[in-house]
C-alpha cells in the first residue's frame, strides 16, 4: 500500500529524510555534485566527465538536482544556446556529508570487500533448505 506521497510502508516522521535520500543518494546525483564543487560545467562537459550516464539521464538528474534547489540552469542567449550549471549555497552545503561518505566508503573499502567474500562463501555452503 502507497501513501499520496508514493511512499511504501514509510512512517510518515521517515517521509521527509526518504524523499531527500532518493534524490542525493543515487549514483548519478551524487556524481554530478562533486563534479559541480570543482565549478560551473556544461552540459555536454558534464556528460564527457561522468563515464555510463545517457544523456537523458543526465537532463534527469540536473533537472531534479535544479527542482531541488541544490544546482541552477544558466542560458546564454548565443547561437547555438549556451547552457551552465553550478552548485548552489544548499548544493555546495551537500558537498560536505558526500565527501564524508565517500571517505568512509574509501576507507573501508577493504573490510566490506572481505565481508562479502565471507559472506558469499558462507551462502555457497549452506542447502537451501536452511533459508
Amino acid at each position: 500500500m502507497r501513501d499520496e506521497g508514493g511512499h511504501a510502508g514509510v512512517a510518515a516522521s521517515c517521509r521527509p529524510i526518504t524523499d531527500i535520500l532518493t534524490r542525493v543518494g543515487d549514483k548519478w546525483s551524487v556524481m554530478v555534485v562533486i563534479l559541480l564543487g570543482n565549478g560551473t560545467k556544461r552540459f555536454n562537459e558534464m556528460r564527457r566527465l561522468i563515464g555510463g550516464i545517457s544523456q537523458r539521464m543526465l537532463t534527469l538528474t540536473l533537472r531534479g538536482l535544479e527542482r531541488d534547489g541544490l544546482v541552477t540552469r544558466t542560458v546564454f542567449p548565443t547561437v547555438p544556446p549556451r547552457v551552465d550549471y553550478a552548485l548552489t549555497d544548499l548544493g555546495r552545503s551537500l558537498l560536505i556529508p558526500i565527501s564524508a561518505l565517500g571517505a568512509w566508503a574509501h576507507g573501508h573499502r577493504d573490510a566490506i570487500d572481505a565481508a562479502r567474500l565471507a559472506f558469499d562463501a558462507r551462502a555457497a555452503n549452506q542447502s537451501p533448505a536452511a533459508e
